[in-house]
């Protein structure tokens, strides 16, 4: 999916809404876990219930990986049940990936060309080298870590150089040098407030990936306020405070109730911009 197929999708459903799939097994219905794919099958009944709001999915590979091959296989399986059933949601990959050029270029195979999916987050704290491969593929999108939403984000991402230039700047400053804004995008998260100003200066036009609004904390509307631009230009995730909206059998209907109420809020910041 290129940039203006993304946004030509979030015009037309009024939404700028991606679904985190932080699928934790402890943690689903429990009439689930007996299913020989509980994982898959949760991820189904989510993505079906929540696909009428939202325009991406997200899943996080930690909680695929944790379960070894059988979480794997769930993995891949809800990969492909979004691209034959859903083909116009944007698939992200949350596997924050980046090491020496070799190695992210196994990492980038293994996404892009195994999977197939539209794109990846990765951590460019290793350079340029780091980097590049992941941006080889044509059509494809590597998002990378900005400013993000966790408390240990002070600890480097907002330490200054003797300029007062602050990590986080100088990486968007310096990877603009890589990718542009149609195959690259940055992860900044909700809690950051007023911060998105600073980000929209050094980026003004690339898409952001914004996590953290619902169950950590972050504030749409102040997100919309400070980081939205004239095509929308952010795709906020919501992962625990949709899919653990309840623990009983109507978790699908509780997923879609949250997805909805997240869609109409959405609605109304883009009627503000168009």
């Amino acid at each position: 999916m290129n940039r203006q197929q993304l946004i030509e999708q979030i015009f037309a459903k009024r939404t700028f809404l991606c679904v985190g799939l932080d699928t934790d097994v402890r943690k689903i219905p429990a009439h689930l876990r007996m299913s020989n794919d509980p994982i898959f099958d949760f991820n189904k009944a989510i993505i079906d219930a929540t696909a009428p709001f939202c325009v991406a999915y997200k899943p996080n590979l930690a909680f695929y990986e944790c379960l070894g091959v059988k979480g794997m296989q769930a993995f891949e399986r809800t990969i492909c049940y979004l691209k034959d059933v859903y083909p116009q949601h944007f698939i992200i990959a949350d596997a924050k990936r980046g090491d020496i050029g070799n190695t992210s270029a196994m990492y980038a195979r293994t996404f892009f060309e195994e999977y197939n999916i539209d794109a990846l987050t990765v951590a460019p704290y290793m350079g340029e080298d780091s980097v590049t491969p992941f941006l080889a593929y044509p059509g494809k999108w590597v998002i990378l870590l900005a400013l993000t939403s966790n408390k240990g984000s002070r600890d480097f991402q907002l330490t200054e150089d003797a300029t007062g230039e602050r990590l986080f700047e100088k990486v968007l400053r310096k990877s603009q040098k890589w990718g542009d804004d149609e195959h690259m995008m940055y992860v900044v998260g909700a809690t950051q407030g007023q911060m998105f100003e600073d980000i929209r200066r050094l980026a003004p036009t690339h898409f952001l990936l914004v996590p953290g609004v619902g169950a950590q904390g972050g504030s749409l509307q102040e997100v919309c306020r400070y980081g939205m631009i004239e095509d929308c230009g952010l795709l906020i995730n919501s992962s625990r405070g949709i899919i653990y909206a309840s623990q009983g059998t109507d978790f699908a209907e509780a997923a879609a109730q949250k997805a909805k109420e997240l869609q109409q809020q959405m609605e109304i910041e883009l009627m503000n911009i168009r």
